[in-house]
């Protein structure tokens, strides 16, 4: 009795699941099975997961883009500010996580204090300072403002990244330093390949939050050829004639793609990050 209990148990546990992740992933279908629709499908029925006619040419049409301008360009110019971003966020966060977490010198506790205050500081206060900024610069239409602001770290990644290396035994610093190494060389050669699995979350979610980034190409771009992914989405939506949905839930899938080819072959080191962070021996 007890053994077909926990069975039954067991068993309504995963399909509350399986039925808990059909209803988080169904507009992601949605979306997906929406770009073999056309207009009138998606509208009067939107509630039907599956095309009547398949429309693969929405694809095609999707890509062409607009303005002789196709999305190739927008792929590319997503491609070019994300991983410049996210590479600048990961090696910045991580010599700002190893001079707060091992390195001691004068104000440490200061600096710490401010970096974790910005983690409370909404972006909406900063982005009218910021963009003032640029303008002065005149670097306003360009991709520097989406870029620059990631060489000097983000709160975020910064204390994830100090709160694993904390968990590095103190000892492997005195060694080195026994050794003759610098306080550079430690962290090339030994703190920064130990924090690996830091590393690579910190890739995944900073290359989903800059591929993801809306309102930034959105205030600091204004010519077409210039324009992101996520942005030359928008243009598809014309309140002065028709939306072509179809095409714009194309594009939309396939923006998908390199967000999940990223998680799908890193979530083995993204779990690893997540789970031992924090972890001391």
């Amino acid at each position: 009795m007890a053994k077909s209990k926990k069975i039954v148990t067991k068993t309504l546990f995963h399909v509350l699941i399986i039925l808990f992740g059909l209803v988080m992933i169904y507009p992601v279908l949605w979306m997906i099975f929406g770009s073999f629709k056309n207009n009138r499908e998606i509208l009067n029925n939107s509630m039907q997961l599956l095309p009547n006619i398949w429309r693969p040419e929405n694809y095609s049409t999707g890509w062409k883009g607009f303005g002789e301008i196709t999305f190739s360009t927008f792929f590319a110019n997503s491609f070019f500010v994300t991983a410049i971003a996210t590479l600048a966020c990961t090696i910045s966060s991580a010599l700002i996580a190893y001079a707060l977490a091992r390195v001691k010198f004068k104000g440490r506790k200061f600096w710490f204090v401010c970096m974790i205050s910005t983690l409370m500081l909404p972006s909406q206060v900063v982005m009218i300072p910021q963009y003032i900024i640029f303008q002065k610069l005149n670097l306003v239409n360009t991709y520097v403002p989406l870029i620059l602001p990631f060489f000097f770290g983000q709160a975020f990644f910064i204390y994830m990244m100090m709160q694993f290396i904390a968990g590095l035994p103190k000892e492997l610093d005195e060694a080195a330093i026994i050794d003759g190494c610098s306080k550079y060389t430690i962290f090339t050669r030994i703190i920064f390949p130990l924090i690996s699995p830091a590393l690579i979350t910190t890739v995944i979610i900073q290359f989903y939050w800059k591929w993801d980034d809306f309102l930034g190409p959105l205030i600091y771009l204004s010519r077409p050829e210039k324009y992101t992914a996520s942005l030359a989405i928008k243009m598809f939506a014309d309140a002065s004639s028709t939306t072509d949905y179809g095409a714009m839930f194309a594009m939309s899938t396939l923006s998908l793609v390199p967000v999940f080819l990223i998680f799908l072959f890193f979530n083995r080191y993204l779990m690893e990050g997540i789970s031992t962070t924090g972890m001391k021996d």
